[in-house]
C-alpha cells in the first residue's frame, strides 16, 4: 500500500469530529492518573495555592516548601482563574484542570477555517507535545489556544474578543502579547485598540475585586521581580531556556552570551513579511503568520522549556496542513524532521544515546522548529504565488458564520 492510499483510508476516520478529542482525553486521563499515583504534580500544587495565598494576602511569588517545590511565576489574575478548580475536592480538581486545558486547545483549533480533517490532523501533529505538557500540568496548551483564538476572532471580525484573548494571555503569562502581531489583519483598528485598552483595565482590576487593591498592586510588583529573577537563572538550568539563544549558549559553552542580539535578530526576521502589505488579506499569508507567531513565541523566549513546545507544534501543524498541494519534497522533509527530531525524540522511537548525549544537553529540540520557522518566513516573503492557491475558500466568511452559530 502506498502512502497516498494509506492516508486516504485514514481520512474518513479523522474527518469525524470527536476521534481526536477522545484520544486526547484518554491520554490526558492516563498521564494524570500516573502522576497522581506517584505524587508527581508539583506544578498543580503551585497553581492551586496561588488562590489560597491570595486569599490570605500572602506573597504569591515566595517559596512555600511546606506546600510545593519551586515558586509561582504567573500574574495575579491567575489566582482568580484557578479558584474554581482549587475549591473542588482534591483529586477531582486535578482531573478537571487537565480536562479544561484539553478542551480549550481542542476548541481553539476547531475554530480554524479549515475542513475537519485538516483541523484534526493539526491536533494529531501536536498530540505528543500536548501529552508532555499535560504530564507537567502546564498551561501552555491554553496559551496556544488563546493565540489561535485571537487569530480566529480577528478573521471573524470579532476584535473585542480578540483583544480579550491577547490581554488575558498577557496578564497570565506574558506570552499572549505576541498575538498583537495580528493587529494589521484587523479591519477595524480603532475598535481593536479601544478593546485592548478596555480589557487591559478590566483584567488589571479584576483580581482587586476578589482581594484588595493594595495587595494586588503589590503583587504586580512582586511578579515583576520574580520574572527578572527567573530569567537570570534560566540560562544555567538544563531544563529551562530551550530557545535559540539557549541552544547557542549550550553549543558554544558560553553561558554569558546575551540573549538580546539573538532576540533582536529574531524580531527583525519575524517582521520582514510585514513588508508584503498587499498580501495582508491573503488567507494563506495569514495562516503562515499564525504559524510564525506560535513558533516565534517559543523559539525566542528564555522561559521556554520542553513542555512549552505544545505552542510551537500547533504552529507546525497549522503550517503543514495549510501548505498548497501537491507538497514539495523539501516541505515534506522539513515536516518529517520537525516531527521525528523535534517531537518524537522524547519517546522510545528515538535512539537513546543521541537523546541523552546530544539532543538534551545541547537543547537541539529547538533546531527543527527553527528550520520550520525560517521556512515559513521564506515562504511568506518569496512565495507570493502560493496565495493564489486558497487553502480554504472564503475563510473569513466561513469563520464569521461558525463563530456566530
Amino acid at each position: 500500500m502506498n502512502s497516498k492510499a494509506f492516508f486516504n483510508q485514514l481520512k474518513p476516520f479523522f474527518s469525524k469530529k470527536y476521534p481526536i478529542l477522545i484520544i486526547w482525553l484518554i491520554l490526558g486521563f492516563q498521564v494524570t492518573h500516573s502522576r497522581i499515583s506517584h505524587n508527581a504534580y508539583n506544578n498543580y500544587k503551585i497553581f492551586k495555592h496561588t488562590y489560597f495565598h491570595a486569599k490570605d494576602h500572602l506573597n504569591l511569588y515566595a517559596d512555600y516548601p511546606q506546600h510545593h517545590l519551586d515558586s509561582n511565576h504567573y500574574g495575579p489574575i491567575f489566582s482568580v482563574i484557578i479558584a474554581p478548580f482549587a475549591i473542588l475536592p482534591d483529586i477531582a480538581q486535578i482531573y478537571v484542570w487537565q480536562l479544561f486545558n484539553i478542551l480549550l486547545l481542542f476548541f481553539a483549533i476547531q475554530q480554524l477555517p479549515l475542513d475537519r480533517f485538516k483541523k484534526n490532523m493539526i491536533c494529531l501533529i501536536c498530540t505528543q507535545e500536548l501529552y508532555i505538557s499535560l504530564g507537567d500540568f502546564q498551561t501552555n496548551g491554553a496559551i496556544a489556544a488563546l493565540i489561535v483564538l485571537t487569530w480566529c476572532f480577528i478573521q471573524g471580525r470579532k476584535d473585542f474578543w480578540a483583544a480579550f484573548c491577547i490581554m488575558l494571555g498577557f496578564y497570565v503569562k506574558l506570552y499572549g502579547i505576541v498575538a498583537l502581531a495580528f493587529f494589521f489583519f484587523s479591519e477595524n483598528k480603532p475598535r481593536f485598540i479601544l478593546s485592548l485598552i478596555f480589557w487591559s483595565i478590566v483584567l488589571f482590576v479584576l483580581p482587586m475585586v476578589f482581594f484588595t487593591p493594595q495587595y494586588i498592586l503589590h503583587s504586580y510588583s512582586d511578579w515583576h521581580h520574580s520574572l527578572v529573577h527567573k530569567n537570570s537563572i534560566n540560562v544555567f538550568s538544563p531544563y529551562q531556556d530551550v530557545s535559540v539563544a539557549g541552544m547557542i549558549r549550550r553549543l558554544t559553552g558560553n553561558y554569558e552570551l546575551s540573549s538580546l542580539p539573538v532576540l533582536i535578530t529574531g524580531v527583525l526576521i519575524f517582521a520582514l513579511p510585514y513588508l508584503q502589505m498587499k498580501r495582508y488579506k491573503d488567507d494563506l499569508f495569514r495562516f503562515r503568520m499564525l504559524a510564525s507567531v506560535l513558533l516565534f513565541t517559543v523559539l525566542f523566549s528564555s522561559g521556554s522549556e520542553l513542555v512549552t513546545y505544545i505552542i510551537a507544534f500547533v504552529g507546525v501543524g497549522v503550517w503543514f496542513m495549510t501548505l498548497p498541494r501537491p507538497l514539495k519534497k523539501t516541505e515534506i522533509a522539513v515536516f518529517i524532521i520537525a516531527i521525528y527530531v523535534g517531537s518524537l525524540f522524547t519517546t522510545d522511537l528515538f535512539p537513546r544515546y543521541i537523546k541523552f548525549n546530544i539532543m538534551k544537553p545541547y537543547g537541539l529540540k529547538v533546531l527543527p522548529c527553527l528550520i520550520v520557522w525560517i521556512t515559513i518566513i521564506y515562504q511568506m516573503i518569496f512565495r507570493s504565488r502560493d496565495a493564489q492557491d486558497l487553502v480554504a475558500p472564503n475563510t473569513s466568511n466561513e469563520l464569521a458564520h461558525s463563530i456566530q452559530s
